[in-house]
């Protein structure tokens, strides 16, 4: 699977089913940048577990003050729309994989 680029208009329609990890970011933001490469390696090798989707906080305002994100980037981690994880800030990959296999 590819990652989604959502919107407040798809993002409950993209994280209702299943497993899904959403990154909450934005362009200007440096630890944003720093793990956009990383999440890339994990929808690769765990796109059978997991879909990835990213959304924009600047252009997605409301969606982002449903969930209480206060920095970015935050990783939240839908079960069939419901929140099961959260980690805020630069993550290593190995924390994110082992977070994601815990509901996979």
């Amino acid at each position: 699977m590819a990652i989604i680029n959502t919107s407040d208009a798809n993002f409950a329609k993209d994280t209702g089913s299943g497993l899904v990890l959403a990154d909450f970011w934005a362009p200007w933001c440096g630890p944003c940048k720093m793990i956009g490469p990383i999440l890339e390696d994990i929808d690769e090798e765990m796109s059978d577990k997991v879909q990835i989707v990213k959304l924009n906080v600047d252009d997605n305002q409301e969606t982002a003050g449903k969930y209480g994100v206060m920095s970015i980037p935050t990783l939240i981690l839908f079960k069939d729309g419901e929140i099961v994880d959260q980690v805020v800030g630069f993550q290593p990959k190995e924390l994110l994989q082992a977070r994601i296999e815990q509901h996979a």
